[in-house]
């Protein structure tokens, strides 16, 4: 989810001043210095980019010690293909709410045990339970936040509220969406009028064929690096997530988040371990780990996303100017046009072939271009 670091930012965990220090790169450039010393286990994690204080990890590994591996994926889809195909080894996830029920519902997921993970009791009831995930037997909730419109101001030279802006020829070649099948024909849904769930093949296809008219619109398919596109003025409007978009226009002021008046997208993320996987009783440890108000309060301040810790929010462990900004905490009215993903069993095969059809499509477009 989601789920923005600034992605050229390097990292450096130093343990033990004066030992030797062993040098191991992670998978998105950072760099991980690590005291020679017997590390007891390792743990294997499988996250969002992006999407979390990198502090936190050296924390546990410095209290517990830990060594762990952290890889990041960009989708929901990416996750789930590299979990069905199995011999990943790895040992936390961090599934959307309609990938959770999916992923369970096939069996590729474990049984948390909860009372390893007492620190459960710090989160809000209202995240508890889930339709997606009934008793919490699989997950446990992480972030959350909404998808919308990112824009740059000064390049639009007025505030946008619809999702009409996406579609519009003013902007042709300068507007991203996200690599990502349920998300960006959700959104065009719902601009249609229809359900983001809906199963219907007709309002599927619909959708689908509505894209491919917008192909001089579209610039890019960004896989979860459209808010790095407008950032560095590649285009100006990109469908995104409400954290990656705050956490850059920390650093551009000309950029805004809209949730568009016709209603958008609500996900929840949640911790979750792959059945099979080999530590899953130090996964139960982290996840408890990250439950911890202190903790948990550090990563949200940190990825700018909504906190289901209940604790952490009413012990104003939050940064308040957080707290009190609609585009992490939507006013009530707003929540009335906000819709989850759910799980739609074999229809997501309908979703599939009509992604499949816009991009091959777009790209045949692209081609005969002179």
């Amino acid at each position: 989810m989601m789920k923005c670091l600034i992605t050229h930012r390097l990292l450096f965990w130093a343990l033990l001043i004066g030992t030797v220090v062993a040098i191991t790169v992670m998978p998105w450039g950072w760099q991980q210095l690590r005291a020679q010393q017997p590390v007891a286990d390792v743990l294997r994690v499988y996250n969002w980019d992006t999407y979390i204080d990198p502090d936190v990890l050296t924390t546990f590994q410095e209290k517990y010690n830990v060594e762990i591996i952290y890889q990041t994926y960009g989708s929901n889809e990416e996750l789930y293909s590299r979990i069905q195909s199995g011999n990943t080894n790895y040992d936390l996830i961090f599934p959307t709410d309609y990938m959770v029920e999916a992923m369970a519902n096939e069996g590729l997921l474990a049984e948390l045990n909860l009372q390893h993970i007492p620190n459960l009791r710090h989160l809000d009831p209202a995240f508890l339970n889930p339709t997606y995930d009934p008793g919490n037997r699989y997950s446990l909730p992480y972030q959350w936040g909404t998808l919308g419109i990112g824009y740059n101001l000064e390049v639009i030279g007025q505030e946008i509220d619809s999702w009409t802006a996406m579609f519009t020829p003013q902007y042709a070649g300068k507007i991203a969406w996200m690599d990502d099948t349920r998300y960006t024909i959700g959104a065009v849904l719902m601009f249609l009028g229809y359900d983001p769930n809906t199963q219907d093949m007709q309002q599927i296809n619909q959708a689908r064929d509505f894209l491919i008219q917008q192909k001089a619109t579209i610039a890019a398919f960004a896989p979860d690096t459209g808010q790095e596109l407008l950032n560095q003025g590649e285009v100006d409007l990109a469908f995104e997530w409400n954290g990656d978009m705050l956490q850059v226009m920390q650093e551009n002021p000309d950029l805004r988040y809209t949730i568009p008046q016709e209603g958008s997208i609500i996900w929840i993320d949640n911790m979750a371990i792959p059945r099979g996987a080999p530590h899953q009783r130090l996964a139960e440890q982290f996840i408890n780990f990250l439950l911890e108000p202190r903790v948990s309060a550090r990563i949200s301040n940190f990825v700018r996303y909504g906190s289901p810790n209940q604790t952490a929010r009413e012990s104003e462990l939050i940064n308040p100017s957080d707290l009190n900004n609609p585009s992490i905490y939507p006013p009530l009215d707003m929540f009335a046009r906000l819709k989850s993903l759910k799980d739609v069993g074999n229809s997501r095969f309908l979703y599939e072939q009509a992604w499949k059809a816009v991009k091959t499509k777009i790209s045949e477009l692209e081609q005969n271009i002179p």
